[in-house]
């Protein structure tokens, strides 16, 4: 377990925060893009994960993106959190490697995913081309992706029926056809969903890189 301090918080749209950890633990800690860190929330028997969209580990310092929503504990520690509060994290850690990827990347997920691909999209050693993200707020998400250079991200408001997933699949197949590898995160329904449509599209296993943050009803995903 690493101890930290926030340093810095700010409020980039609604339900997101942008919050820098600072603490000499860090800087012996080695980072690579789409790993992740688990910030114990108040016990180490409990903690959420996040991803770090950067490392300065001569600095001894990172920052990720929180996206609150809901009423569990991570979501309570990102509104919570203050300038000069302790901070106990553990990693990073292992979770999305894309390092031997060299085939451009297409980011597929949701307000959860926006900080990986903010990491590959900085940092990754293969090219993040392509991000779609289903979001509840379309405004909250244009601001977002301003704020991290992510501008070329596509957005899609969420609608009830799921028929905002028509439109994200009907962007598949271009992806497809440039060779495209997804990293699918998020939602661990709209995961299975566009896995399955990609695998009846003939996209190989090899070309599919999945990671659920989420799923409604259940806690401790990361």
């Amino acid at each position: 377990m690493k101890r930290t301090t926030i340093a810095a918080c700010e409020d980039i749209a609604e339900g997101f925060r942008l919050i820098v950890l600072e603490g000499p633990a860090l800087k012996a800690a080695t980072w690579t893009p789409g790993q992740k860190i688990q910030i114990a929330m108040g016990s180490a028997f409990v903690a959420r994960t996040y991803t770090p969209i950067d490392w300065d580990a001569a600095a001894g310092r990172t920052r990720l993106v929180g996206y609150a929503h809901g009423e569990g504990p991570g979501s309570a520690w990102i509104r919570r959190a203050e300038p000069g509060s302790a901070c106990d994290l553990f990693g990073p850690r292992r979770s999305l490697d894309v390092s031997a990827v060299s085939a451009p990347l297409a980011v597929l997920g949701d307000e959860t995913s926006i900080g990986l691909a903010c990491a590959l999209v900085r940092h990754g050693g293969a090219r993040a081309e392509t991000c779609l993200f289903e979001v509840g707020d379309l405004e909250a998400g244009r601001q977002i992706l301003s704020r991290l250079g992510l501008e070329g991200g596509a957005l899609f408001g969420r609608a009830e029926d799921g028929t905002h997933l028509d439109a994200m699949e009907a962007a598949l197949p271009a992806l497809i056809d440039n060779g495209a590898v997804f990293v699918l995160t998020g939602n661990a329904s709209t995961i299975q969903r566009l896995r399955q449509n990609l695998k009846s599209r003939g996209v190989p296993p090899t070309r599919l890189i999945a990671k659920a943050y989420w799923a409604p009803g259940k806690t401790g995903l990361d």
